[in-house]
C-alpha cells in the first residue's frame, strides 16, 4: 500500500494517508452524506472499517467538518464577485473584521499575493454589489477594491 504525506493538518509534521484514506476523502468530498456501507462497498471494506478510518481522519484534523454546497443563483444571488482588497498594513485587521461580519462575504482570506485580502461576495443585483464595494472602498485604510465578477465556474472541488 502506498502512503501519502499531507502537510499542514494542524500537527507538527505530516499525516500519512494510504490509497483507501484518499479514496474515502474523495467519496465524501463528492457527497458527504454517502453511507459508510456504500463507501465500504465501493472500496471493498466493511462499514466498520470505513467508520474507523473516517473517525481517524476526523481526529487527525484531515476532515474538519461537513458542509452543504448551495447554488447561489437558486437563492437569488445573481452575482458573485471574487474581490481583491489592497489595505494599508496598519488597518488590515480592522478591514478583515469588517468583512468577516458581512453576510454577503462567503470566503475571506489574508494573502501575500497581489492583494492583502481576497473575498468572495454574493449579491442579488449589480446595484447591491456596487453598494457593497463602495462601502468597502470608503473604509479607513482601504487603498483599492479590485472586483472580478464570476461569469461561470469551470471547476470547483475540495480534493
Amino acid at each position: 500500500m502506498i502512503g501519502y504525506w499531507l502537510w499542514g493538518c494542524g500537527m507538527s509534521g505530516g499525516v500519512v494517508l494510504d490509497d483507501r484514506d484518499l479514496a474515502i476523502l474523495r467519496l465524501l468530498a463528492r457527497n458527504a452524506r454517502v453511507s459508510f456501507a456504500e463507501i465500504g462497498r465501493v472500496l471493498g471494506l466493511s462499514d466498520v472499517a470505513v467508520l474507523k478510518r473516517v473517525r481517524r481522519l476526523e481526529q487527525l484534523g484531515v476532515i474538519q467538518g461537513y458542509r452543504v454546497v448551495v447554488d447561489p443563483k437558486k437563492l437569488g444571488y445573481s452575482l458573485i464577485s471574487i474581490t481583491g482588497v489592497d489595505v494599508e498594513p496598519e488597518h488590515l485587521f480592522e478591514v478583515v473584521e469588517y468583512l468577516k461580519e458581512l453576510n454577503c462575504v462567503k470566503f475571506l482570506a489574508v494573502t501575500s499575493g497581489d492583494h492583502s485580502v481576497m473575498a468572495t461576495i454574493w449579491a442579488r443585483s449589480s446595484d447591491e454589489l456596487a453598494r457593497i464595494h463602495g462601502e468597502l472602498a470608503r473604509r479607513p485604510g482601504v487603498k483599492r477594491v479590485c472586483p472580478a465578477i464570476v461569469l461561470y465556474t469551470v471547476k470547483e472541488e475540495v480534493l
